[in-house]
């Protein structure tokens, strides 16, 4: 009797403004407390398959960028700001990858709580978001590096980008918080199953027991504006980059190419899907979840080895290394 006058209080409270009071919707939102994730097949066998393959990919993405970031740390030679921001990158994208693959494995096994479907929802767009910030500031020292060489270490000084990390993280939590706000201010009222192998926005939608044009206007505005304004700025940024180098040496000209062309395959490879499934979010297409396989797995695996395979100075860097701790394991 209870859960039916819940659902009675549910469904009389669906016509109020779904932004007036946050705690009384959270309240509402109990007569959901579990949700289930259909994940990408419901064949036993196929998708044992699919947790080992996202757990080959996890583990191989994890032991690449821990690679980048552990050379990086510690080697001096890879000190300028154009590392600095490469080694928040990886980190980035190492919580990014973390907090999907991982959880999906253990979803597959279990249900999933609301405060734990939430919790994912705000860290996927936290760190979705800190790592758009985080290619933008890479293309600016890139630029600066490249355009302005004599006033470089003016310019990007150890406070200045230490400043620009610390404002893309507080940019990131506005961003999150706002999409968390939207999550608990929709009502759930049942049903309870999400077509999709992680808790996203998008799918959540679907479950609300209230109109949401509305907040699918607001997804539009917020994620599909951030990405594709942030495309746009970053191919603009880079053709400008790749334009000014007529004017550098042979050298200089192979040394930026090669650190510009693993930015720009980077950027295409991130922005590409995420503009695709956050710019028409009222629409669903067959290939959406696999899409979202592309990169929440693949693309985390792919964005380390284009920095070690393209990148000379991390490449070399990371030789020599590891010839040292070879050279040290024998002596010993």
């Amino acid at each position: 009797m209870s859960s039916i006058n819940s659902f009675i209080f549910c469904r009389q409270t669906i016509s109020h403004s779904p932004f007036l009071l946050i705690h009384e919707i959270m309240h509402l939102n109990n007569n959901v407390t579990k949700f289930i994730l259909l994940g990408l097949t419901q064949y036993h066998l196929r998708k044992k398959i699919v947790l080992a393959t996202f757990l080959l990919f996890y583990l191989g993405a994890l032991f690449a960028k821990l690679l980048i970031i552990v050379t990086i740390k510690t080697s001096h030679a890879l000190g300028s700001p154009m590392y600095f921001f490469l080694f928040y990158l990886s980190l980035t994208d190492t919580c990014l990858s973390t907090c999907i693959a991982p959880r999906s494995i253990v979803d597959a096994l279990s249900k999933k709580t609301f405060s734990e479907c939430m919790i994912q929802v705000f860290s996927y767009q936290f760190f979705g978001c800190l790592e758009i910030f985080i290619l933008i500031l890479m293309a600016v020292d890139c630029y600066v590096a490249i355009c302005k060489p004599l006033q470089y270490m003016t310019i990007m000084s150890h406070q200045v980008h230490g400043v620009l990390v610390a404002v893309a993280w507080v940019g990131s939590c506005v961003h999150s918080s706002a999409q968390i706000f939207l999550a608990l201010s929709l009502p759930f009222c049942g049903p309870n199953v999400i077509d999709h192998y992680f808790c996203d926005l998008q799918p959540l939608l679907k479950l609300a027991s209230s109109d949401t044009y509305v907040i699918n206007l607001l997804l539009v505005s917020d994620d599909g504006a951030i990405c594709t304004v942030s495309f746009v700025m970053l191919m603009f940024s880079y053709v400008v980059i790749l334009h000014s180098l007529r004017n550098h040496s042979a050298e200089g000209k192979r040394k930026a190419l090669s650190t510009c062309i693993s930015h720009i395959i980077v950027v295409i490879l991130f922005f590409g899907p995420y503009i695709f499934i956050y710019t028409c979010p009222a629409t669903t297409f067959p290939m959406d979840k696999m899409i979202a396989v592309f990169y929440t797995l693949v693309i985390p695996l792919l964005n380390p080895l284009i920095h070690i395979l393209r990148n000379v100075e991390v490449k070399n860097t990371m030789r020599r290394l590891w010839s040292k701790k070879l050279i040290s394991d024998d002596r010993r």
